[in-house]
């Protein structure tokens, strides 16, 4: 019985490596650059979060500079807003609403656009309560970290399935 059993878990072992299943990680695949400059400031923390997901994707070095690089990710917009959605029978803030707009665009060496601009629009709603002033900003602030890294994620989901567009190609062969 024992060998039977483990030879019926070799043979499934077999047949899913055979299938090209993987276990989907951070990311679901490698960039299709060699070198990618991100042009954003250092402490921005979009680009700290961007550099940590490539660097553990490997197989793409982030550049120094753009003229150096395959590509360079260039970010269009970024748009936090705090609205308020519902009120108490005080006239006081019960629910917030934070949104989160970003957009952004990949360019080569030359700054034709190999990837249009892509908008990315993220929301969570939050309780508020006078009572725990402390506990819903700490909340809040969980929110933010939580949106941003959505955010990276979703980045970094397009960067790698969104096949880029060579800007040397003629309109009519694509």
């Amino acid at each position: 019985m024992p060998l039977l059993r483990s030879l019926l878990l070799l043979l499934l072992a077999f047949t899913l490596t055979g299938c090209g299943f993987q276990l989907r990680g951070a990311q679901s695949g490698g960039l299709p650059y060699k070198s990618l400059y991100i042009a954003l400031p250092e402490t921005a923390e979009v680009r700290i979060w961007l550099e940590r997901y490539i660097n553990a994707s490997g197989g793409t070095t982030i550049a120094n500079d753009s003229r150096s690089a395959d590509a360079t990710f260039q970010q269009l917009d970024d748009t936090r807003q705090k609205s308020i959605v519902s009120v108490s029978s005080k006239g006081r803030a019960r629910e917030y609403r934070l949104q989160l707009t970003y957009r952004f665009r990949l360019v080569n060496s030359k700054g034709q656009e190999i990837i249009p601009a892509n908008e990315i629009n993220l929301s969570r709603d939050i309780t508020y309560d006078d009572s725990n002033v402390l506990a819903k900003e700490q909340e809040e602030n969980l929110l933010w970290r939580d949106m941003n890294n959505d955010l990276v994620n979703q980045v970094m989901r397009r960067l790698s399935v969104i096949k880029p567009l060579n800007p040397d190609e003629p309109e009519d062969d694509r």
